[in-house]
């Protein structure tokens, strides 16, 4: 027979202001790595029947896809030393869900509905989807 608890976090008034500062941090950075993805979704946005055959197409910049998202984290790091306080896991579980998100936009469900696009989060909102 297994059993769960469930216990009651109570933080002191430190913890606190470090779990909220924390949040602020993952926010700005979810609301960065969306507009990463939406500022290369807009730039390199081409529809088919509508490209310059007399013009060469332009170099398209790299996607920024989890893996690079990731990977860029180090440099977040070096330049910001505020999200070293943050443990990496949780850094990139912000990633993860610009991932889901911007998926999500494209992806339909079962049903077949599709959902909207992703919205950045307003101050206080990082936790509410």
């Amino acid at each position: 027979m297994r059993t769960a608890y469930q216990y009651k976090l109570r933080p002191n008034s430190d913890q606190i202001a470090i779990i909220e500062m924390w949040l602020e941090l993952l926010r700005r950075q979810y609301n960065y790595r969306l507009g990463e993805k939406f500022s290369w979704w807009s730039e390199n946005l081409c529809p088919v029947n509508a490209c310059p055959l007399v013009m060469p197409i332009p170099q398209l910049r790299d996607h920024p896809d989890y893996y690079s998202q990731k990977k860029d984290l180090v440099n977040t790091k070096d330049k910001f030393p505020e999200y070293k306080l943050i443990h990496y896991q949780v850094l990139q579980d912000c990633i993860k869900r610009v991932k889901f998100a911007f998926d999500r936009w494209f992806k339909a469900d079962k049903s077949g509905y599709k959902l909207g696009r992703p919205r950045f989060k307003g101050k206080g909102r990082y936790l509410n989807n």
